[in-house]
């Protein structure tokens, strides 16, 4: 009896999209609302946000899905700000309670990067500057860059679905 095997090391590594870093200290609605705006694309909040590690740390996440040209468009946060309440004993007479708020990022790689706007699809080199210039043009963002997909540790945090 013959042995079949499949041997799928690169199948699946290949996902093809743009990724995009944004500095900026708007906030993720009217982000989107400039975006929209500029590029003449229509990002929508998501009903639910991003939720990592059972719920200690959720991004706000807008999509949107250009049925023409089969791109999605996703725009997500990348920090996400969490408060616990602790209790902290210093054998006193009183316990005292202290809220603590712990910072969580997306990718932890670009700690500095307020906003990732993600492109599911392969462009141009031309295309791609175009959509970065248009970006650069909204006068409330700091900077925009490109970011290498490759050199990134924890891509599978962009998985979305």
């Amino acid at each position: 009896m013959a042995v079949h095997k499949l041997i799928l090391d690169d199948a699946f590594d290949e996902v093809l999209y743009t990724l995009i870093g944004i500095h900026c200290t708007l906030e993720d609605y009217r982000l989107a609302y400039l975006l929209n705006k500029y590029l003449g694309v229509t990002l929508a909040r998501k009903v639910l946000d991003l939720d990592y590690d059972n719920g200690k740390a959720s991004y706000s996440i807008y999509e949107w899905e250009d049925e023409k040209q089969l791109v999605t468009w996703s725009l997500v946060s990348n920090i996400s700000k969490t408060e616990t309440l602790q209790t902290i004993d210093y054998k006193s007479l009183f316990d005292t309670q202290q809220n603590i708020i712990k910072t969580n990022y997306l990718l932890t790689e670009y700690k500095t990067v307020n906003y990732f706007l993600k492109i599911d699809s392969a462009f141009s080199f031309g295309k791609e500057k175009y959509i970065l210039d248009s970006i650069l043009t909204i006068p409330q963002i700091a900077t925009a860059y490109s970011i290498d997909s490759n050199q990134l540790k924890s891509k599978d945090n962009l998985i979305f679905n």
